[in-house]
């Protein structure tokens, strides 16, 4: 494997596997949207901006423990495709998107096929069922960078609910874009479960 380079934040690049919990917040208020915890219960990232009452339910903004914005996902329209763009921090008019997420085909299930523009230009796919929380990042060499899987309590050993759910990121790969990519994935798939063989969920066009 290369070494990689950041393409959000140097800073969630780990030199170790790093585990996260994910937790979805509840969709009923303002303001609710995702908490990102590591193995130690300290927060990570977080999306305050997210609800039946966003302001822009288009364009999410990913942010640090602390609230600074790392990274904005939006959609962009008309795709048919169900094409994503990813901007660095909070994203002013006018500003080159440093990534694109897109469903590879438009005909029925399919992967998600992500291009980056910064620096490397790297491709990424996304592979599985996000809607059961089972789904992992490959690099071009199909290597996994990043898994997302059901999360188990490790007291009782009881799968958690879908809005709690574990984001692994491999050493060397940038947590925060792949937490992005977690946000791309939410709007794209949904909370449909599939049965556990299917891969990603069917939507219409733009």
């Amino acid at each position: 494997m290369k070494e990689l380079r950041p393409i959000v934040e140097d800073t969630f690049v780990f030199t170790e596997e790093k585990h996260l919990t994910v937790m979805k917040t509840s969709l009923f208020f303002a303001d609710d949207g995702y908490t990102v915890y590591d193995c130690k219960g300290e927060l990570v990232f977080r999306v305050d901006s997210y609800g039946p009452d966003a302001r822009e339910k288009d364009e999410i903004v990913l942010m640090d423990a602390q609230g600074k914005c790392l990274l904005t996902v939006r959609r962009k329209r008309p795709s048919l495709h169900h094409r994503w763009e990813g901007f660095i921090g909070e994203r002013t008019e006018g500003q080159k998107p440093i990534f694109n997420v897109r469903r590879s085909s438009i005909i029925g299930r399919s992967s998600m096929t992500v291009e980056v523009f910064k620096d490397s230009g790297d491709e990424y796919q996304i592979e599985g069922c996000f809607g059961n929380r089972h789904c992992t990042i490959f690099n071009a060499a199909k290597e996994p960078m990043a898994e997302i899987k059901r999360k188990v309590d490790a007291s009782t050993n009881v799968v958690l609910g879908k809005d709690v759910f574990s984001l692994i990121i491999k050493p060397g790969f940038d947590g925060a874009f792949a937490m992005g990519l977690v946000l791309v994935l939410d709007q794209t798939n949904g909370d449909s479960f599939e049965d556990e063989g299917n891969e990603m969920d069917p939507t219409a066009g733009d």
